[in-house]
């Protein structure tokens, strides 16, 4: 197993690597200490990645954050294609696709629903309706749950206009998360992660973001009533907020304020997912996320090497980066 096989290649294929494995290494940090309270992880904090604990999982063993995400990844590979996305979550969902040891063990709620809503359709021949997902949404539907697996849709939408851009994302979002404010989230995750792969510096991704975000709600008549739940991230720098007011629930909001927050605050990947970690709660979830951009801002080379000698699957997963990375080679 070469940790470092990629290293001649480009910094864009680099950051591509970083990204992926960002997310599957944080996922598996933070699988052990799900569920745990904030005040518990304050007495006995993460420091480094462990087995078993809250899922009686072996060491980096990754959870449905992983396995969604490297889904749609496996999905793109042959196009943007709802229908073959749909498939593949269901696929999963019965495992026999992408799990990490052979069996589904953290699922969320509304996640769960929505796969069975959409294995439904498939059989039923309605394929037409994937497209339209999003006009069924209810505000139970803005769990974190879509933000969480999202990244991979980067490499598809990247330098197509906003509104593209957002048609895909919230199409994408809406088979498990039909909200357009848990689409509107991971709008604002993958604009802060295209300018990252741009070669834009932290502190400029984030300014140019807010700006890019604030003109797309400017010119597409973005309702008010949505806009003012993105008051932290947008409307104002994240890192106006406490540490103290960061949550660590499954509410996409929280996943956000709480990535961004870290994201822009710690200097390194291992720094920026155990903080994340160590607000217990939703911390998989969360770690996967922040892992995500730490991972596509830092490089491969900044995830801790056993870390990944660790993780559920290693070579499978680099297997489809490598797919990944020919089929986006730019």
């Amino acid at each position: 197993m070469n940790i470092q096989s990629n290293s001649s290649a480009s910094q864009a294929k680099n950051k591509m690597y970083g990204a992926l494995f960002g997310i599957a290494v944080g996922d598996a940090l933070g699988v052990p200490f799900e569920f745990r309270s904030k005040g518990d992880m304050l007495k006995n904090p993460a420091t480094e990645m462990i087995g078993f604990g809250s899922h009686n999982q072996p060491i980096g063993t990754w959870s449905d954050d992983t396995s969604l995400t490297l889904c749609l990844a496996d999905s793109l590979l042959g196009g943007y294609d709802l229908e073959d996305v749909s498939k593949k979550f269901i696929a999963w969902k019965e495992g026999k696709l992408w799990t990490a040891r052979g069996e589904v063990f953290d699922i969320g709620i509304t996640t769960g629903k929505s796969i069975s809503e959409l294995k439904n359709i498939i059989e039923s021949g309605q394929i037409g309706e994937l497209k339209s997902l999003k006009y069924r949404a209810r505000e139970q539907d803005n769990g974190n749950g879509s933000l969480m697996r999202i990244l991979p849709l980067l490499f598809e939408i990247k330098g197509l206009s906003p509104s593209e851009q957002f048609e895909k994302i919230w199409e994408i979002s809406a088979l498990t998360h039909k909200h357009v404010r848990a689409a509107m989230a991971c709008f604002i995750y993958l604009k802060l992660a295209e300018l990252i792969l741009l070669g834009l510096a932290k502190e400029q991704a984030y300014a140019e973001m807010r700006n890019q975000v604030s003109k797309f709600w400017a010119d597409s008549n973005f309702p008010e009533s949505e806009i003012i739940h993105f008051n932290s991230t947008i409307l104002h720098d994240i890192r106006s907020k406490s540490p103290n007011e960061l949550r660590s629930s499954g509410y996409v909001i929280d996943s956000l304020e709480s990535s961004l927050w870290f994201f822009m605050e710690k200097e390194n990947y291992k720094d920026t997912v155990l903080s994340i970690v160590n607000l217990g709660e939703d911390t998989d979830t969360g770690a996967a996320i922040v892992g995500g951009l730490a991972g596509l801002y830092y490089g491969l080379e900044s995830i801790p090497e056993d870390w990944l000698l660790n993780l559920a699957r290693y070579d499978d997963i680099k297997l489809l980066i490598e797919k990944i990375a020919r089929r986006y080679p730019d």
